[in-house]
């Protein structure tokens, strides 16, 4: 099939972005920089944002000027292990086939990036009435942990943007509101003894399943009473445990437990009245434990927290998306994204991007070349209204 330059563009660019390890436990640092000289070379301003080692950075590049109220369309560069999956191609190699583009990353979220750098001599070339930002981010698929360095680069560069459309994959129809999410790790600390002495000594895995007990009835009642948003699939928070270790041998009391959990709470929810219940219910059971050893301790650690996104459907940046989405749907989704930190940074977000979340973060992750070009269509849209008024002023 014949496509038109800034689809083969788009094709192209995003061949070259699949090819970048981005996995979150490695350096997203060779993509962010091959975007940057590829920016610059563009005469775009861009400024990067580094986490505390040095390993990775965010960008943000704008045309126009960088102090002014700009429009920012905004993508993480990272993605999701392949370790296990049984993929039919290199996950690194981008693979067209059937109108497709396989590879890991291709709809979460490298199409929504590739895209965006495609139509950039578009909006070079036109004359747009505010600024135009292109906005990178580092660990999002961990816990939206870059987004929160942007913000704060951002804020000490007096920078204000005017809205934000993160392009997290929606199939182009725009989603006003997600979940938060709050993922903890609670660290239980016994005394061990030889399993015939058992009541002499204090099972950390014993007291980590009181805990995770807990967890799971406070999950069930949250699903019984609420409260619920009927725009989610799932209509209310839920709490559950993922990761569990502990114990050395089955003739020893476990000295040491650790489990992770998270909480997926509505916008209205709040995970800091949840994370209470349990430490309330684990100051209980720590006297329980000290009875017996002084030492014995529970403690909990956040080890991400995402913030839910609550945008009014009459908001200005709900309009101009489905104005530009040529679509009045509104929906919500149940996965965490950047736009909560930047919506509570005091940036309007929705969220709306090519290709569909079903198949992300699976084997053979691939993104239609027809979601691409609505996606390219959106943002032309963008570009001639940009050219005609100044929105969200």
């Amino acid at each position: 099939m014949t496509y038109s330059p800034t689809v083969q563009k788009t094709i192209s660019l995003l061949e070259t972005l699949v090819g970048f390890d981005t996995t979150s436990r490695e350096s997203n640092l060779g993509l962010i920089e091959y975007v940057r000289d590829h920016l610059q070379s563009l005469g775009l301003a861009v400024r990067l944002s580094y986490d505390a080692d040095k390993r990775k950075a965010n960008l943000f590049a704008t045309l126009g000027d960088p102090k002014g109220r700009g429009i920012v369309l905004c993508g993480h560069t990272d993605v999701v292990p392949v370790d296990g999956q049984a993929w039919d191609t290199n996950p690194f190699k981008a693979h067209i086939a059937d109108g497709k583009i396989y590879g890991r990353g291709a709809v979460d979220m490298k199409g929504y990036i590739a895209a965006s750098l495609a139509m950039l001599p578009a909006f070079m070339n036109s004359n747009l009435k505010q600024p135009l930002n292109i906005g990178l981010t580092y660990d999002e698929e961990v816990g939206c942990i870059g987004v929160q360095t942007l913000i704060k680069d951002l804020a000490q560069a007096g920078i204000h943007p005017a809205g934000c459309f993160v392009g997290e994959p929606t199939r182009m129809q725009v989603m006003t509101g997600h979940k938060g999410m709050r993922v903890t790790r609670c660290r239980v600390r016994g005394l061990e003894a030889h399993s015939s002495m058992a009541p002499e000594a204090v099972s950390a895995i014993e007291y980590a399943a009181r805990l995770i007990d807990k967890i799971r009835n406070m999950a069930v009642q949250i699903q019984k009473e609420g409260p619920f948003d009927p725009m989610f699939k799932t209509p209310h928070s839920t709490m559950q445990t993922g990761v569990i270790h502990g114990g050395t041998a089955p003739n020893i009391v476990a000295k040491d437990c650790e489990f992770i959990f998270d909480c997926r709470t509505l916008p209205q929810g709040n995970s800091d009245e949840l994370i209470r219940q349990v430490q309330e219910y684990a100051e209980s059971l720590k006297a329980e434990m000290r009875k017996i050893s002084a030492e014995a301790d529970i403690s909990f650690e956040t080890i991400s927290n995402s913030a839910p996104l609550a945008t009014d459907e009459n908001a200005p940046i709900t309009y101009l998306g489905t104005s530009l989405a040529r679509n009045n749907m509104l929906g919500r989704v149940s996965f965490a994204t950047d736009a909560g930190w930047l919506s509570r940074a005091g940036v309007p977000c929705v969220v709306v991007g090519p290709g569909d979340i079903a198949v992300a973060h699976k084997p053979n992750e691939f993104i239609e070349i027809s979601q691409l070009e609505e996606c390219l269509g959106f943002m032309d849209r963008l570009r001639e209204r940009m050219t005609q008024e100044i929105l969200l002023a």
